[in-house]
């Protein structure tokens, strides 16, 4: 399970307004392997980590290479997919597609969402609490230094707080789910085996500047975290 909040404004009309903002949580086995975000590609223009390279190696916009997805959609499990055009001579475009949902992607209006483990802004109790956590800091942005605001949305990322009793998260995960319902159900999971190893924090200013930042476990160890920070400006 993964936990992703996220607003954008491809027009804001404060020049200390963010076109987009976005918060999310990567959870899964500690032991699984896996790469920190680094830059990458012929030319190292990909900040990302291992996934969506075939939409961030191709040529098409956001839109299309969703409705190529849809197409096979059917073959896979469940999954569900945010694609975003940022650009500031075009303007910003942010679509999405999953799989259980809707026969073809969608653009999304601008505004503020919350995706889990379900299609886009099911209502969790999980999604919801941590979506307003999410929006209170939003609303606090303009005002914030940047630093600050990173903090304030990582802390959004690490609370433990289990929102229960919530039947939809328990029928989805039935079996699995019970032993570890109290933690699965907050919007940081910390279990024994399985949880919350990456925290993301994006920003996108008014002036097209980029601020990834990355929070990581190091070595299955939860007390042991990693942080990474990378800026640079959108291509226009």
């Amino acid at each position: 399970m993964c936990i992703i909040f996220f607003k954008f404004d491809p027009r804001p009309v404060s020049k200390n307004a963010y076109r987009l903002i976005l918060a999310a949580n990567r959870d899964e086995f500690y032991h699984r392997p896996s790469k920190l975000a680094d830059f990458w590609g012929n030319n190292s223009e990909i900040l990302s980590g291992e996934l969506v390279s075939h939409f961030l190696t191709s040529d098409m916009d956001s839109l299309t290479y969703l409705k190529k997805v849809s197409t096979e959609g059917h073959l896979y499990n469940g999954f569900n997919l945010i694609a975003a055009d940022l650009s500031t001579a075009k303007g910003d475009v942010v679509c999405y597609y999953g799989n259980r949902g809707e026969p073809e992607p969608i653009v999304l209006t601008p505004g503020t969402y919350g995706l889990s483990n379900a299609l886009l802004e099911t209502p969790w109790k999980k999604l919801c609490f941590g979506k307003q956590l999410f929006m209170d800091v939003v609303k606090q942005s303009e005002a914030l230094p940047k630093d600050a605001l990173v903090t304030q949305l990582l802390d959004v990322l690490n609370n433990e707080e289990a929102q229960l009793p919530d039947p939809a998260i328990e029928d989805q995960g039935q079996e699995y789910v019970q032993p570890i319902l109290s933690k699965y159900a907050a919007v940081c999971v910390r279990c024994a085996t399985y949880g919350t190893r990456t925290n993301t924090i994006i920003l996108v200013d008014a002036d097209g500047h980029v601020t990834f930042t990355e929070r990581s476990m190091l070595d299955k160890d939860t007390s042991r975290w990693e942080t990474n920070t990378y800026e640079f400006t959108l291509q226009s």
